[in-house]
């Protein structure tokens, strides 16, 4: 696994990383929606200390990450039908083999 340093602008900091080659996109993305998150939290409210911005960032953050783990991975139960269905007919298949 290959890496590379990069620096990221967080809250107007500059964070030195190291990360795989694979992840700087993502990494990139990620920077810029805590920027994007900060922003419009010191628009909405009163809030001039970055801690106490960047606190609220994170639990906006975690909050729709639980969401989505408890999101079923497959919405459409046809979907899961199909699925069910094939996977029978290889498992037959198979076993006349």
């Amino acid at each position: 696994m290959s890496t590379l340093s990069i620096k990221v602008n967080i809250a107007n900091r500059t964070y030195p990383m190291t990360i795989a080659w694979e992840e700087e996109e993502l990494v990139r993305k990620a920077a810029k929606l805590i920027d994007q998150k900060i922003k419009e939290f010191e628009q909405a409210y009163a809030v001039k200390d970055k801690q106490d911005v960047l606190s609220m960032c994170a639990l906006q953050f975690v909050v729709e990450k639980l969401k989505l783990e408890k999101k079923p991975i497959v919405e459409d139960e046809s979907v899961v039908e199909k699925l069910e269905e094939l996977e029978k007919f290889v498992s037959d298949y198979l076993k006349d083999k």
